[in-house]
């Protein structure tokens, strides 16, 4: 048997570069980074690369960005290419191991502007990181986007402090939702695709 591909290679967008140009290596505070994460979403689906999902990996006690994601389906063709995941790759690449709360390394927290899919979810926990914040958690992001983000335990924060990761919810939650609802308008009219692999019934 001859595969017909044994790799595949997930890569941020080539604007990535371009939208962090000005922005300092030091966000300070919680608001600054999940700004930056908002701003990242609303960009990445405007750019037809995937959805209007961002995340970031900071150093928790200076608020050193240490890397970015964004969701990047339609533009790697990968379905697990969603910005969490490339969030915590890249900073693992960074740091230099696949532990983000490896010994002799700063604790690192994930900033996403919402609360993880099921997917993400597992690579957090495992990731290493300390902290995952959070714009929201309720069922607005599946009201408004209408993705379908996965059958999330009700306990899904306490299972992550069970682990020793704490998690901070609501960080500019309205904001996150207006780049939602800009989203789903140019999905009403056709400018942009939920690319959901399986329908409910």
């Amino acid at each position: 048997m001859q595969l017909s591909a044994d790799s595949y290679t997930l890569a941020l967008p080539s604007w990535i570069g371009d939208a962090l140009a000005d922005v300092p290596d030091v966000l300070p505070t919680r608001e600054e980074r999940m700004r930056l994460v908002h701003a990242l979403a609303d960009r990445n689906w405007r750019e037809g690369n995937g959805g209007p999902f961002a995340a970031l990996v900071a150093e928790s006690a200076t608020g050193r960005i240490v890397s970015v994601g964004v969701n990047v389906v339609l533009g790697s063709g990968v379905s697990s290419g969603h910005a969490e995941v490339m969030a915590l790759g890249t900073a693992q690449r960074a740091v230099g191991s696949w532990d983000l709360g490896g010994a002799g390394l700063p604790e690192h927290e994930l900033v996403v502007n919402w609360r993880p899919c099921v997917q993400c979810y597992g690579a957090t926990m495992w990731s290493g990181v300390r902290t995952l914040v959070v714009a929201g958690s309720g069922p607005e992001l599946e009201e408004i986007t209408t993705f379908d983000e996965g059958p999330m335990r009700e306990d899904w924060a306490d299972q992550f402090r069970a682990r020793g990761i704490d998690v901070v919810d609501g960080v500019l939650r309205d904001e996150a939702l207006a780049v939602f609802r800009a989203y789903r308008e140019s999905v009403d009219v056709g400018g942009s695709l939920v690319y959901n692999a399986r329908a409910a019934d």
